[in-house]
């Protein structure tokens, strides 16, 4: 089973990194690029039989103790 998780920065949240592509992208000369957001993708591949339901709580305590920070990023979790 393969889970991919997306971690992004809650909105409101101050995100240098995508102000520094933001910038990189306007001196480069790419036109009509409006705010952009930086984050990151993980993918996980667990062992085939295992619960789906199991899976999701697993990865979401992943998500809360190492993978994301859920003070300043909201994540997302997709199970295929």
């Amino acid at each position: 089973m393969k889970v991919t998780v997306k971690i992004m920065l809650k909105n409101g949240v101050l995100d240098p990194q995508g102000k520094a592509i933001e910038h990189a992208l306007g001196g480069l000369g790419f036109e009509g690029v409006g705010e952009v957001r930086q984050g990151k993708v993980i993918t996980l591949e667990m062992e085939d039989g295992m619960d789906k339901e199991e899976v999701h709580a697993q990865v979401v305590r992943m998500c809360e103790s190492l993978l994301a920070n859920p003070v300043i990023e909201d994540y997302d979790i997709e199970i295929i």
